[in-house]
């Protein structure tokens, strides 16, 4: 397993939460965990289709009960 990064998106309305994940993506390497947290409510139909279209793999995707969604992604479609 590679590192974990964590990215704050809270309080961003979209696509600010897709393109702050997408620079942290663009840093990664396999095997990384990205982590994010999201307030927009948006969010989740996008970063469901932002890891259909990369193909890296969608660990974990949940909402707790202050409204802030987190979602885990593993990087595995780097070139």
């Amino acid at each position: 397993m590679g590192e974990k990064k964590l990215v704050d998106a809270r309080g961003m309305a979209c696509p600010g939460p897709i393109a702050k994940l997408t620079r942290a993506y663009r840093e990664a390497k396999n095997g990384d965990i990205i982590e994010i947290l999201a307030t927009d409510q948006g969010f989740i139909p996008d970063i469901k289709s932002w890891v259909e279209s990369t193909g890296n793999k969608l660990l974990e995707l949940g909402q707790d009960g202050s409204g802030v969604i987190r979602a885990v992604i593993e990087v595995t479609a780097k070139k």
